[in-house]
Protein backbone atom coordinates (compact mmCIF):
# COMPACT_ATOMS: atom_id res chain seq x y z
CA UNK A 1 0.00 0.00 0.00
CA UNK A 2 1.56 3.24 -1.16
CA UNK A 3 0.47 6.85 -1.01
CA UNK A 4 0.83 8.96 -4.13
CA UNK A 5 2.68 11.89 -2.58
CA UNK A 6 2.64 14.04 -5.70
CA UNK A 7 -1.14 13.90 -5.90
CA UNK A 8 -1.48 14.59 -2.20
CA UNK A 9 0.80 17.63 -2.41
CA UNK A 10 -1.27 18.94 -5.31
CA UNK A 11 -4.44 18.63 -3.22
CA UNK A 12 -2.52 20.36 -0.42
CA UNK A 13 -2.38 23.65 -2.38
CA UNK A 14 -5.99 24.27 -1.30
CA UNK A 15 -5.09 23.74 2.34
CA UNK A 16 -1.98 25.90 1.89
CA UNK A 17 -4.06 28.92 0.91
CA UNK A 18 -6.63 28.26 3.66
CA UNK A 19 -3.95 28.23 6.36
CA UNK A 20 -2.18 31.28 4.92
CA UNK A 21 -5.44 33.19 5.22
CA UNK A 22 -6.27 32.04 8.74
CA UNK A 23 -2.77 32.72 10.02
CA UNK A 24 -3.06 36.32 8.86
CA UNK A 25 -6.64 36.58 10.11
CA UNK A 26 -5.97 35.20 13.61
CA UNK A 27 -2.87 37.36 14.08
CA UNK A 28 -3.94 40.68 12.58
CA UNK A 29 -7.71 41.05 13.07
CA UNK A 30 -7.49 41.03 16.92
CA UNK A 31 -4.79 43.70 16.70
CA UNK A 32 -6.90 45.84 14.37
CA UNK A 33 -9.90 45.56 16.67
CA UNK A 34 -7.94 46.47 19.81
CA UNK A 35 -5.29 48.83 18.42
CA UNK A 36 -7.30 50.64 15.72
CA UNK A 37 -10.88 50.49 17.03
CA UNK A 38 -10.07 50.34 20.75
CA UNK A 39 -12.24 47.31 21.56
CA UNK A 40 -11.92 45.51 24.90
CA UNK A 41 -10.67 41.91 24.66
CA UNK A 42 -14.10 40.47 25.40
CA UNK A 43 -15.64 42.40 22.49
CA UNK A 44 -12.82 41.68 20.08
CA UNK A 45 -13.23 38.04 21.11
CA UNK A 46 -16.89 38.25 20.16
CA UNK A 47 -15.92 39.52 16.69
CA UNK A 48 -13.32 36.77 16.37
CA UNK A 49 -16.07 34.27 17.16
CA UNK A 50 -18.14 35.55 14.24
CA UNK A 51 -16.42 33.36 11.65
CA UNK A 52 -17.11 30.33 13.78
CA UNK A 53 -20.78 31.27 14.22
CA UNK A 54 -21.09 31.39 10.46
CA UNK A 55 -19.06 28.21 10.09
CA UNK A 56 -21.42 26.18 12.31
CA UNK A 57 -24.19 26.77 9.77
CA UNK A 58 -22.31 27.23 6.52
CA UNK A 59 -19.61 24.54 6.64
CA UNK A 60 -22.02 21.59 6.92
CA UNK A 61 -24.23 23.26 4.30
CA UNK A 62 -21.51 23.68 1.70
CA UNK A 63 -20.05 20.29 2.60
CA UNK A 64 -23.39 18.63 1.91
CA UNK A 65 -23.98 20.69 -1.26
CA UNK A 66 -20.57 19.71 -2.61
CA UNK A 67 -21.36 16.04 -1.82
CA UNK A 68 -24.25 16.27 -4.28
CA UNK A 69 -22.56 18.43 -6.91
CA UNK A 70 -21.24 16.69 -9.99
CA UNK A 71 -19.85 19.21 -12.47
CA UNK A 72 -17.07 18.98 -15.05
CA UNK A 73 -14.49 20.06 -12.46
CA UNK A 74 -15.68 17.58 -9.84
CA UNK A 75 -17.57 17.96 -6.57
CA UNK A 76 -15.15 20.15 -4.61
CA UNK A 77 -13.09 22.14 -7.13
CA UNK A 78 -15.80 24.68 -8.20
CA UNK A 79 -16.32 25.73 -4.58
CA UNK A 80 -12.57 26.11 -4.04
CA UNK A 81 -12.28 28.29 -7.16
CA UNK A 82 -15.16 30.67 -6.39
CA UNK A 83 -14.51 30.93 -2.65
CA UNK A 84 -10.79 31.64 -2.96
CA UNK A 85 -11.18 34.42 -5.53
CA UNK A 86 -13.90 36.11 -3.45
CA UNK A 87 -11.90 35.81 -0.20
CA UNK A 88 -8.74 37.26 -1.78
CA UNK A 89 -10.65 40.29 -3.08
CA UNK A 90 -12.35 40.74 0.28
CA UNK A 91 -9.05 40.59 2.16
CA UNK A 92 -7.66 43.52 0.19
CA UNK A 93 -10.90 45.45 0.70
CA UNK A 94 -10.62 44.79 4.44
CA UNK A 95 -7.24 46.51 4.55
CA UNK A 96 -8.74 49.55 2.81
CA UNK A 97 -11.37 49.87 5.56
CA UNK A 98 -8.62 49.52 8.16
CA UNK A 99 -6.72 52.38 6.51
CA UNK A 100 -9.85 54.53 6.67
CA UNK A 101 -9.86 54.13 10.45
CA UNK A 102 -6.09 54.66 10.65
CA UNK A 103 -6.45 58.00 8.86
CA UNK A 104 -8.79 59.17 11.63
CA UNK A 105 -6.40 58.34 14.47
CA UNK A 106 -4.39 61.31 15.69
CA UNK A 107 -3.17 60.08 19.04
CA UNK A 108 -6.61 60.16 20.67
CA UNK A 109 -8.33 57.12 22.15
CA UNK A 110 -9.16 54.67 19.30
CA UNK A 111 -12.52 53.73 20.81
CA UNK A 112 -13.57 57.36 21.01
CA UNK A 113 -12.55 57.80 17.36
CA UNK A 114 -14.56 54.70 16.44
CA UNK A 115 -17.64 56.03 18.23
CA UNK A 116 -17.25 59.37 16.46
CA UNK A 117 -16.99 57.63 13.04
CA UNK A 118 -19.25 54.57 13.37
CA UNK A 119 -19.64 54.04 9.61
CA UNK A 120 -16.00 53.00 9.29
CA UNK A 121 -16.54 50.21 11.80
CA UNK A 122 -19.76 49.23 10.01
CA UNK A 123 -17.94 49.05 6.65
CA UNK A 124 -15.11 47.05 8.22
CA UNK A 125 -17.57 44.55 9.72
CA UNK A 126 -19.54 44.17 6.49
CA UNK A 127 -16.38 43.44 4.52
CA UNK A 128 -15.27 41.04 7.24
CA UNK A 129 -18.61 39.24 6.92
CA UNK A 130 -18.14 38.95 3.15
CA UNK A 131 -14.66 37.50 3.60
CA UNK A 132 -15.83 34.95 6.15
CA UNK A 133 -18.73 33.79 3.98
CA UNK A 134 -16.32 33.46 1.05
CA UNK A 135 -14.02 31.24 3.13
CA UNK A 136 -16.96 29.14 4.31
CA UNK A 137 -17.95 28.43 0.70
CA UNK A 138 -14.90 26.29 0.07
CA UNK A 139 -13.47 25.31 3.45
CA UNK A 140 -15.44 22.06 3.88
CA UNK A 141 -15.15 21.11 0.18
CA UNK A 142 -11.39 21.72 0.26
CA UNK A 143 -10.89 19.58 3.35
CA UNK A 144 -13.22 16.85 2.04
CA UNK A 145 -11.19 16.56 -1.15
CA UNK A 146 -8.36 14.63 0.54
CA UNK A 147 -10.50 11.70 1.74
CA UNK A 148 -12.32 11.77 -1.61
CA UNK A 149 -9.11 10.92 -3.46
CA UNK A 150 -7.42 8.79 -0.78
CA UNK A 151 -8.25 5.21 0.35
CA UNK A 152 -9.24 4.97 4.02
CA UNK A 153 -6.09 3.24 5.34
CA UNK A 154 -3.89 5.96 3.83
CA UNK A 155 -5.76 8.99 5.15
CA UNK A 156 -3.58 9.67 8.19
CA UNK A 157 -0.48 9.66 6.01
CA UNK A 158 -2.22 11.85 3.45
CA UNK A 159 -3.51 14.19 6.14
CA UNK A 160 0.05 14.55 7.41
CA UNK A 161 1.09 15.84 3.98
CA UNK A 162 -1.97 18.09 3.76
CA UNK A 163 -1.25 19.58 7.17
CA UNK A 164 2.40 20.01 6.27
CA UNK A 165 1.45 22.14 3.27
CA UNK A 166 -0.99 24.10 5.40
CA UNK A 167 1.62 24.75 8.06
CA UNK A 168 4.04 25.88 5.37
CA UNK A 169 1.42 28.45 4.34
CA UNK A 170 1.17 29.66 7.93
CA UNK A 171 4.95 29.90 8.27
CA UNK A 172 5.24 31.99 5.12
CA UNK A 173 2.69 34.43 6.53
CA UNK A 174 4.59 34.63 9.83
CA UNK A 175 7.84 35.25 7.95
CA UNK A 176 6.11 38.03 6.01
CA UNK A 177 4.94 39.38 9.36
CA UNK A 178 8.57 39.75 10.39
CA UNK A 179 9.40 41.46 7.09
CA UNK A 180 6.47 43.89 7.41
CA UNK A 181 7.00 44.32 11.18
CA UNK A 182 3.44 43.37 12.11
CA UNK A 183 4.49 42.02 15.51
CA UNK A 184 6.57 44.98 16.69
CA UNK A 185 4.89 46.83 19.60
CA UNK A 186 5.80 50.18 18.02
CA UNK A 187 3.88 49.20 14.86
CA UNK A 188 0.59 48.60 16.64
CA UNK A 189 -1.16 51.17 14.41
CA UNK A 190 0.58 50.41 11.13
CA UNK A 191 -1.14 50.03 7.76
CA UNK A 192 -1.70 46.41 6.72
CA UNK A 193 -2.53 47.13 3.06
CA UNK A 194 0.74 45.81 1.65
CA UNK A 195 0.71 42.80 3.96
CA UNK A 196 -2.85 41.80 3.08
CA UNK A 197 -2.21 42.35 -0.65
CA UNK A 198 0.72 39.91 -0.53
CA UNK A 199 -1.40 37.32 1.33
CA UNK A 200 -4.16 37.66 -1.28
CA UNK A 201 -1.55 37.16 -4.01
CA UNK A 202 -0.26 34.01 -2.33
CA UNK A 203 -3.82 32.66 -2.15
CA UNK A 204 -4.41 33.26 -5.86
CA UNK A 205 -1.08 31.71 -6.90
CA UNK A 206 -1.87 28.64 -4.77
CA UNK A 207 -5.30 28.43 -6.41
CA UNK A 208 -3.71 28.56 -9.87
CA UNK A 209 -1.31 25.72 -9.01
CA UNK A 210 -4.21 23.71 -7.62
CA UNK A 211 -6.32 24.18 -10.76
CA UNK A 212 -3.41 23.20 -13.01
CA UNK A 213 -2.42 20.04 -11.14
CA UNK A 214 -5.52 18.48 -9.52
CA UNK A 215 -7.71 16.12 -11.57
CA UNK A 216 -10.44 15.59 -9.04
CA UNK A 217 -12.94 13.45 -10.97
CA UNK A 218 -10.35 10.92 -12.14
CA UNK A 219 -8.60 10.60 -8.79
CA UNK A 220 -11.85 10.38 -6.81
CA UNK A 221 -13.19 7.61 -9.06
CA UNK A 222 -10.03 5.55 -8.51
CA UNK A 223 -10.16 6.00 -4.74
CA UNK A 224 -13.89 5.23 -4.55
CA UNK A 225 -13.34 1.94 -6.34
CA UNK A 226 -10.68 0.97 -3.82
CA UNK A 227 -12.80 2.02 -0.83
CA UNK A 228 -15.78 0.04 -2.11
CA UNK A 229 -13.59 -3.06 -2.33
CA UNK A 230 -12.25 -2.46 1.18
CA UNK A 231 -15.74 -1.92 2.60
CA UNK A 232 -16.98 -5.12 0.96
CA UNK A 233 -14.07 -7.07 2.40
CA UNK A 234 -14.64 -5.61 5.86
CA UNK A 235 -18.35 -6.47 5.80
CA UNK A 236 -17.54 -10.04 4.72
CA UNK A 237 -15.18 -10.51 7.65
CA UNK A 238 -17.39 -8.75 10.21
CA UNK A 239 -19.60 -11.14 12.15
CA UNK A 240 -21.38 -8.66 14.43
CA UNK A 241 -25.19 -8.80 13.92
CA UNK A 242 -25.33 -5.10 14.79
CA UNK A 243 -23.04 -4.26 11.94
CA UNK A 244 -24.79 -6.54 9.49
CA UNK A 245 -28.13 -4.95 10.35
CA UNK A 246 -27.20 -1.68 8.73
CA UNK A 247 -24.39 -1.37 6.22
CA UNK A 248 -25.21 2.25 5.52
CA UNK A 249 -25.58 3.63 9.05
CA UNK A 250 -23.50 3.79 12.21
CA UNK A 251 -23.77 1.16 14.90
CA UNK A 252 -24.47 2.25 18.48
CA UNK A 253 -20.80 1.88 19.30
CA UNK A 254 -19.75 3.91 16.28
CA UNK A 255 -22.22 6.68 17.15
CA UNK A 256 -20.85 6.84 20.69
CA UNK A 257 -17.28 7.04 19.37
CA UNK A 258 -18.24 9.75 16.90
CA UNK A 259 -19.77 11.82 19.72
CA UNK A 260 -16.69 11.32 21.90
CA UNK A 261 -14.32 12.26 19.07
CA UNK A 262 -16.32 15.41 18.36
CA UNK A 263 -16.38 16.22 22.11
CA UNK A 264 -12.59 15.89 22.14
CA UNK A 265 -12.37 18.21 19.14
CA UNK A 266 -14.45 20.78 21.02
CA UNK A 267 -12.23 20.60 24.11
CA UNK A 268 -8.83 20.87 22.46
CA UNK A 269 -10.02 23.65 20.17
CA UNK A 270 -11.34 25.52 23.22
CA UNK A 271 -7.76 25.58 24.48
CA UNK A 272 -5.82 25.86 21.23
CA UNK A 273 -7.92 28.59 19.63
CA UNK A 274 -7.76 30.72 22.75
CA UNK A 275 -3.99 30.85 22.30
CA UNK A 276 -4.00 31.34 18.51
CA UNK A 277 -6.55 34.17 18.65
CA UNK A 278 -4.97 36.02 21.60
CA UNK A 279 -1.24 35.32 21.48
CA UNK A 280 -0.40 38.20 19.11
CA UNK A 281 -1.78 40.60 21.73
CA UNK A 282 -0.44 38.56 24.69
CA UNK A 283 3.11 38.53 23.32
CA UNK A 284 3.28 42.31 23.08
CA UNK A 285 1.49 43.15 26.33
CA UNK A 286 2.88 40.47 28.68
CA UNK A 287 6.18 39.39 27.13
CA UNK A 288 7.19 42.44 25.09
CA UNK A 289 7.99 40.13 22.16
CA UNK A 290 7.29 39.93 18.45
CA UNK A 291 4.73 37.11 18.22
CA UNK A 292 5.86 36.07 14.74
CA UNK A 293 9.14 34.40 15.76
CA UNK A 294 7.61 32.26 18.51
CA UNK A 295 4.80 31.10 16.24
CA UNK A 296 7.30 30.28 13.48
CA UNK A 297 9.08 27.98 15.96
CA UNK A 298 5.78 26.20 16.67
CA UNK A 299 5.00 25.89 12.96
CA UNK A 300 8.49 24.63 12.14
CA UNK A 301 8.20 21.95 14.83
CA UNK A 302 4.85 20.92 13.39
CA UNK A 303 6.25 20.72 9.85
CA UNK A 304 9.10 18.49 10.99
CA UNK A 305 6.59 16.31 12.85
CA UNK A 306 3.82 15.81 10.32
CA UNK A 307 5.30 13.01 8.23
CA UNK A 308 6.78 11.09 11.21
CA UNK A 309 3.46 11.44 13.02
CA UNK A 310 1.61 10.07 9.98
CA UNK A 311 3.98 7.09 9.89
CA UNK A 312 3.74 6.51 13.65
CA UNK A 313 -0.05 6.67 13.64
CA UNK A 314 -0.16 4.02 10.90
CA UNK A 315 1.89 1.77 13.20
CA UNK A 316 0.39 2.38 16.67
CA UNK A 317 -3.00 3.79 15.70
CA UNK A 318 -4.59 7.22 15.50
CA UNK A 319 -6.02 7.18 19.03
CA UNK A 320 -2.73 6.55 20.81
CA UNK A 321 -1.00 9.20 18.71
CA UNK A 322 -3.70 11.75 19.53
CA UNK A 323 -3.47 10.99 23.25
CA UNK A 324 0.28 11.56 23.16
CA UNK A 325 -0.29 14.84 21.34
CA UNK A 326 -2.85 16.00 23.92
CA UNK A 327 -0.35 15.34 26.72
CA UNK A 328 2.34 17.35 24.90
CA UNK A 329 0.00 20.26 24.14
CA UNK A 330 -1.24 20.42 27.73
CA UNK A 331 2.34 20.32 29.07
CA UNK A 332 3.38 23.12 26.69
CA UNK A 333 0.52 25.42 27.70
CA UNK A 334 1.11 24.70 31.39
CA UNK A 335 4.79 25.56 31.06
CA UNK A 336 4.09 28.71 29.01
CA UNK A 337 1.86 30.00 31.83
CA UNK A 338 4.98 30.61 33.93
CA UNK A 339 6.85 32.60 31.26
CA UNK A 340 7.28 36.34 31.82
CA UNK A 341 9.43 39.22 30.55
CA UNK A 342 12.38 38.11 32.65
CA UNK A 343 12.46 34.59 31.20
CA UNK A 344 14.75 33.63 28.33
CA UNK A 345 12.95 33.59 24.99
CA UNK A 346 14.56 30.18 24.44
CA UNK A 347 12.31 28.68 27.11
CA UNK A 348 9.14 30.00 25.45
CA UNK A 349 10.38 28.72 22.10
CA UNK A 350 10.88 25.24 23.59
CA UNK A 351 7.34 25.19 24.95
CA UNK A 352 5.91 26.37 21.62
CA UNK A 353 7.95 23.74 19.75
CA UNK A 354 6.41 21.12 22.03
CA UNK A 355 2.98 22.62 21.33
CA UNK A 356 3.66 22.37 17.58
CA UNK A 357 4.56 18.67 17.83
CA UNK A 358 1.53 17.98 20.03
CA UNK A 359 -0.84 19.81 17.71
CA UNK A 360 0.58 17.97 14.70
CA UNK A 361 -0.08 14.65 16.46
CA UNK A 362 -3.68 15.65 17.11
CA UNK A 363 -4.42 17.35 13.81
CA UNK A 364 -3.07 14.61 11.55
CA UNK A 365 -5.33 11.99 13.08
CA UNK A 366 -8.54 13.59 14.40
CA UNK A 367 -10.17 14.42 11.08
CA UNK A 368 -9.37 10.98 9.55
CA UNK A 369 -10.98 9.35 12.61
CA UNK A 370 -14.22 11.21 11.89
CA UNK A 371 -14.36 10.48 8.15
CA UNK A 372 -13.28 6.86 8.79
CA UNK A 373 -16.84 6.39 10.04
CA UNK A 374 -18.39 7.92 6.90
CA UNK A 375 -19.54 6.12 3.79
CA UNK A 376 -17.96 7.30 0.53
CA UNK A 377 -20.92 9.52 -0.40
CA UNK A 378 -21.08 11.21 3.00
CA UNK A 379 -17.54 12.48 3.43
CA UNK A 380 -18.59 16.11 2.97
CA UNK A 381 -21.34 15.70 5.59
CA UNK A 382 -18.92 14.18 8.12
CA UNK A 383 -16.43 16.93 7.32
CA UNK A 384 -19.21 19.30 8.26
CA UNK A 385 -19.66 17.45 11.57
CA UNK A 386 -15.96 17.85 12.31
CA UNK A 387 -16.01 21.55 11.56
CA UNK A 388 -19.25 22.10 13.43
CA UNK A 389 -17.53 20.74 16.54
CA UNK A 390 -14.35 22.75 16.05
CA UNK A 391 -16.19 25.93 15.14
CA UNK A 392 -18.61 25.60 18.04
CA UNK A 393 -15.60 25.63 20.35
CA UNK A 394 -14.19 28.59 18.49
CA UNK A 395 -17.44 30.51 18.90
CA UNK A 396 -17.28 30.17 22.65
CA UNK A 397 -13.58 30.36 23.43
CA UNK A 398 -12.67 33.80 21.95
CA UNK A 399 -15.47 35.36 24.02
CA UNK A 400 -14.86 33.28 27.15
CA UNK A 401 -11.08 33.66 27.06
CA UNK A 402 -11.53 37.36 26.23
CA UNK A 403 -13.65 37.74 29.38
CA UNK A 404 -10.94 36.06 31.44
CA UNK A 405 -8.29 38.32 29.90
CA UNK A 406 -10.41 41.46 30.42
CA UNK A 407 -11.40 40.80 34.03
CA UNK A 408 -8.80 38.29 35.25
CA UNK A 409 -5.72 39.61 33.47
CA UNK A 410 -3.72 38.54 30.43
CA UNK A 411 -1.87 35.83 32.37
CA UNK A 412 -5.02 33.71 32.56
CA UNK A 413 -4.59 32.76 28.89
CA UNK A 414 -2.37 29.68 29.17
CA UNK A 415 -3.96 28.16 32.32
CA UNK A 416 -7.33 28.50 30.57
CA UNK A 417 -5.98 26.69 27.50
CA UNK A 418 -4.28 23.92 29.49
CA UNK A 419 -7.44 23.03 31.43
CA UNK A 420 -9.55 22.49 28.32
CA UNK A 421 -6.86 20.49 26.52
CA UNK A 422 -6.52 18.24 29.58
CA UNK A 423 -10.27 17.50 29.41
CA UNK A 424 -9.84 16.19 25.85
CA UNK A 425 -7.55 13.43 27.11
CA UNK A 426 -10.38 11.74 29.01
CA UNK A 427 -12.99 11.95 26.24
CA UNK A 428 -10.52 10.64 23.68
CA UNK A 429 -9.53 7.80 25.98
CA UNK A 430 -13.09 6.42 25.76
CA UNK A 431 -13.17 6.32 21.91
CA UNK A 432 -13.43 2.77 20.46
CA UNK A 433 -13.94 3.35 16.72
CA UNK A 434 -12.41 5.38 13.89
CA UNK A 435 -8.83 4.17 14.27
CA UNK A 436 -6.69 2.96 11.37
CA UNK A 437 -8.13 -0.07 9.61
CA UNK A 438 -4.64 -1.47 9.10
CA UNK A 439 -3.00 -3.08 6.13
CA UNK A 440 -5.22 -4.79 3.60
CA UNK A 441 -4.48 -6.93 0.63
CA UNK A 442 -2.03 -5.25 -1.67
CA UNK A 443 -3.96 -6.15 -4.82
CA UNK A 444 -6.79 -3.87 -3.74
CA UNK A 445 -4.56 -0.88 -3.28
CA UNK A 446 -1.54 -1.13 -5.48
CA UNK A 447 -3.21 0.59 -8.45
CA UNK A 448 -3.61 3.76 -6.40
CA UNK A 449 0.05 4.52 -6.89
CA UNK A 450 -0.40 5.07 -10.60
CA UNK A 451 0.93 7.83 -12.79
CA UNK A 452 1.06 11.41 -11.65
CA UNK A 453 -1.51 12.67 -14.11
Amino acid sequence: MKLNYKRTLAVGFAFFLICAFWQAYDNIIPKILTDKFGMAHVWSGAVMALDNVLAVFLLPLFGAISDRHNGKLGRRTPFILVGTVAAAIGLVALSVADDMQLAKLDGSDPWEVAKANPMILVIFMLILLFVLVSMAIFRSPAVALMPDVTPKPLRSKANAIINLTGTAGGMIVLALGIVFGTGKPENAQMSYTGFFAVIAGIMLVSLLLFMLTVKEKKWAAEAEKINDALDAETRTKEKSPETKASANSLTAGERKSLILILASVVLWFMGYNAVTSKYSVYAGDVLGLDYNLTLIIAQAAAIVSYIPVGIISSKIGRKKTILAGVVMLCAAFTGAAFIGKGTSILVMNIFFALAGIGWASINVNSYPMVVELAKSGDVGKYTGYYYTASMSAQIITPILSGAFLTWGGMRTLFPYAAIFVAGAFFTMLAVKHGDSVGETKKDLLEHLDVGDD
